[in-house]
């Protein structure tokens, strides 16, 4: 039925075909050219109109950035530093005298001040041993003014010629004899008075006491003792504190070259001022004083030792403890500074975007020094007048346009050449 229709439909189309006249054949043949020849233009203009409109949208504005100058300010170069805090003062509390513990005065751990009670020792034996001295001082001193008399009495017999001179003599050596044992007395007197002292144990410095190494009832052995002392406790002094740490050879020399020049670097005989911040800190707000340079350069390492000292009477800074030190490098300059945001990198190098005066991107090649203040020092590369980009980074390129603004104002118009 399929095949039946087709061939139908074919036969009537070659019917149709062949009723057309040639007039006819002419005629549709001219209107199918004239209708072509009044559309092209009409396309040629659509095309024409889109081709404007995609090259319109292919020209957006140039975009906003933020431009500022550099800031001029005075700074100093500085040399950061690890090193660890330590005590100016660290006493081991040994006893003198030997003998049994009888009382502790102190928390462990607690701050205690110069002369504080800390332990006693049982003073009973050293009281009567100083009772017996005191008997025999006074034993003594009677046996010498029994010898005085005595003498006296001989100086009027040997005028007389009562007596002979030799005994007068003999009469005078008992004195002198006596007077050496009054004298021996009173220096054991003063002995066992030092030893009955010395059971009270007391702080020699302030500063913060460790844990007790000894209970109560133990027996302690003093330096008198000719053994091994008892060491009872440790106090270290907290305040003012040090704070040690190495540098190397270099430093040490730029810094003694700089010595004669400036007062805002360290020096073996200066005080210049130091700041340090701890590990949980993100500024360097301690303040402290250089006071000691050594005098040797390890063989070992090539460093040399510094120390400072800083106060600490909020009792932060603990012997043992790390910081962060910053060691005036330079004397005092003016230098140029950006925001760190500003600074791109390139590999190694790093780099600054500037606007022209044609409102056009350039890219500067830029040495960077230190953070100062939360700006960036630059060494090298930037111009006092240059405007750098601040904010819009991203949206620069060189040699590219774009609408410098300063601080949120309207986008400056470019210069005109």
């Amino acid at each position: 039925m399929g095949s039946f229709t087709r061939a139908v439909y074919f036969d009537v189309t070659l019917t149709q075909d062949n009723f057309l006249a040639p007039a006819m054949k002419t005629h549709m043949h001219d209107f199918k050219a004239a209708r072509a020849g009044l559309l092209a233009p009409l396309v040629f203009l659509l095309l024409a109109a889109c081709g404007d409109s995609s090259q319109k949208q292919a020209a957006p504005p140039p975009p906003a950035v933020t431009v500022a100058v550099p800031i001029k300010r005075e700074i100093i170069d500085y040399d950061e530093y690890v090193g660890r805090f330590i005590a100016i003062d660290s006493v081991e509390v040994r006893a003198r005298v030997s003998g049994y513990l009888e009382k502790v005065h102190f928390t462990d751990g607690q701050l205690v001040k110069e002369g504080d009670l800390l332990f006693t020792i049982d003073r009973r034996p050293f009281q009567t041993a100083l009772d017996q001295a005191k008997a025999n001082l006074q034993r003594a001193r009677a046996d010498l003014a029994f010898a005085e008399n005595d003498l006296e009495r001989a100086s009027q017999l040997v005028r007389d010629k009562t007596i002979t001179q030799q005994v007068f003599d003999q009469r005078t050596q008992v004195k002198r004899v006596a007077e050496a044992s009054v004298a021996a007395q009173e220096a054991a007197v003063r002995q066992v008075e030092l030893d009955l002292e010395f059971t009270e144990l007391r702080a020699p410095v302030s500063g913060r006491i460790g844990d007790r190494r000894v209970s109560p009832g133990n027996l302690v052995t003093g330096s008198t003792g000719g053994g091994t002392t008892t060491l009872l406790a440790t106090i270290v002094s907290t305040d003012p504190i040090r704070f040690e740490f190495t540098f190397d050879e270099g430093s040490y020399l730029r810094y003694e070259r700089m010595a004669a020049k400036s007062n805002d670097i360290a020096t073996r005989g200066g005080s210049s001022q130091v700041r340090l911040k701890l590990i949980d800190e993100n500024d360097f707000v301690h303040v402290g004083r250089m006071d000691f340079i050594d005098n040797v350069i390890d063989k070992a390492t090539g460093t040399i030792r510094g120390r400072a000292v800083f106060a600490n009477k909020a009792n932060i800074f603990t012997p043992g403890m790390f910081a962060r030190v910053q060691v005036p490098g330079s004397p005092r300059y003016e230098a140029l500074l950006i925001p760190d945001s500003a600074i791109g990198s390139e590999q190694a190098r790093k780099f600054v975007y500037v606007v022209r005066p044609d409102n056009s991107v350039a890219q500067k090649y830029v040495t960077l020094g230190q953070l100062a203040e939360g700006d960036r020092v630059i060494k090298t590369g930037l111009e006092p007048d240059d405007r750098v980009i601040v904010v819009g980074l991203s949206r620069a390129r060189p040699g590219a346009k774009v609408q410098p603004q300063t601080n949120g104002a309207t986008p400056a118009t470019p210069e005109k050449k």
